[in-house]
């Protein structure tokens, strides 16, 4: 049992099942991640700047390391040895042992795969089991569906919306839809996360 009264602190830290293998994001991981991304795959993202070529991808690595209260992963898939995405720890609250998973994405490829429960178990377990976390939140645009079933599926719970919560590149007000999974929460996620990771 942990002492809830003590901060929790995520840190850097490998993490790694037969599937994937989440590591600290590093300029190393650019090439991959540029290979990586299509289109679409930052359309419900406040991104400020286009992020396609080596070098905006090595500054959106550089950004993501930088960003304070924050643990970004490089999501490797362990068939290829190479990333296909990226996923974080963030808006980190120590003293109430709670945080975000968040600013996450894969390859068009790897959607669909077991590829996104694998690094979901992977957080959510050392979240729970390792840094003591009582509440982990997930966030989307509330019109990205398919981020929205993703996240239902997982098992957590719609705690609502947050109304014009972001002011998107083109100027568009953003809706947030808020999910969490609570530590009493987590025993029934994980069952469902090891039965289709199984199948």
């Amino acid at each position: 049992m942990f002492d809830l009264l003590s901060p929790m602190v995520p840190e850097p830290v490998t993490l790694r099942n037969e599937i994937v293998t989440l590591e600290p994001l590093d300029v190393r991981h650019a090439r991959d991640l540029c290979d990586a991304i299509d289109d679409g795959v930052f359309t419900y993202m406040p991104m400020r700047s286009s992020v396609r070529t080596i070098n905006e991808v090595r500054r959106y690595v550089e950004f993501q390391v930088r960003r304070p209260g924050t643990v970004t992963f490089a999501v490797i898939d362990n068939s290829s040895g190479r990333a296909v995405g990226s996923t974080s720890y963030l808006g980190i609250r120590p003293e109430h042992r709670g945080l975000e998973i968040g600013s996450t994405w894969i390859s068009k490829a790897a959607r669909g795969t077991r590829i996104n429960p694998a690094m979901k178990h992977l957080m959510l377990s050392h979240a729970f089991g390792t840094l003591g976390a009582v509440r982990v939140e997930l966030r989307t645009d509330a019109r990205n569906e398919h981020s929205r079933a993703a996240i239902e599926k997982l098992g957590a719970v719609f705690e609502g919306m947050m109304r014009a919560h972001m002011i998107m590149p083109d100027a568009t007000l953003r809706d947030t839809a808020v999910y969490a999974i609570t530590r009493e929460d987590w025993a029934g996620v994980e069952a469902g996360l090891r039965a289709r990771l199984s199948a």
